[in-house]
């Protein structure tokens, strides 16, 4: 059944999801920095950093105000709830995106590196995983988010595949170690990012079935859930 939200909870909603699509963005334009050595392109992703910031408090504000004035229902304040910890989590996101501009901008400048070709598929599967949680807090389709959760150990495992790589690289040539470990910090990077968003893809199972599947087996199951679920 479709929520019905008020003008400030749809306030609220509306500024979680412009968050996410910040998120979004800065991450990709800070893989296209790295991979084309764009200097200027990762400057302004470091730059960008700080509208996240203010979106972020911004939610936690419009949340306290919510609760604090309107006394919501527990369908409002699973809500509210999930919105303040996807915030959280798409903050963290554009710290990680900053910190690929960083080291895209010191790699710029040094001889690029052949396994730089393998970054931009984990990226691309981070981000969709990111809009299709996203995605969730619309529709509140606990079975997309779940597929969400489930395409994680798909990155887990070409950021071990990539490392393993890079160690080999390391050894064959040691003069690539300091490019190569920046590449490994990046891997690392777009790992957490696609974390995160198995993060908000449990929060929206809450939010459309009121169960916490946080460190259960659920999500590992390849069976829906039973229509008779009841919400919290």
């Amino acid at each position: 059944m479709k929520r019905f939200f008020d003008a400030e909870l749809e306030n609220f909603r509306s500024h979680l999801l412009q968050m996410g699509e910040r998120a979004i963005d800065q991450t990709r334009q800070a893989m296209r920095a790295l991979m084309d050595g764009d200097i200027p392109l990762a400057d302004s992703v470091i730059k960008a950093d700080d509208e996240l910031d203010r979106l972020e408090v911004k939610i936690d504000d419009e949340a306290i105000r919510y609760m604090t004035l309107r006394g919501p229902v527990a369908s409002e304040l699973r809500v509210i709830v999930v919105g303040m910890k996807a915030s959280h989590d798409l903050e963290r996101v554009g710290d990680e995106a900053t910190g690929i501009a960083r080291r895209a901008r010191k790699l710029a400048i040094e001889p690029r590196l052949e396994l730089y070709a393998d970054m931009p598929r984990m990226a691309n599967i981070a981000l969709e995983m990111l809009r299709d949680a996203l995605d969730c807090f619309v529709q509140e389709d606990e079975q997309k988010a779940l597929s969400v959760i489930r395409r994680d150990p798909e990155v887990d495992n070409l950021n071990r595949l990539l490392y393993r790589r890079l160690t080999s690289f390391m050894i064959e040539k040691p003069d690539t170690i300091s490019r190569a470990l920046e590449l490994m910090f990046i891997s690392k990077s777009i790992e957490r990012i696609a974390d995160h968003a198995t993060n908000i893809a449990e929060e929206m199972v809450f939010l459309s079935k009121g169960q916490d599947i946080r460190h259960s087996d659920i999500a590992k199951q390849d069976t829906p859930f039973s229509a008779s679920t009841p919400p919290m």
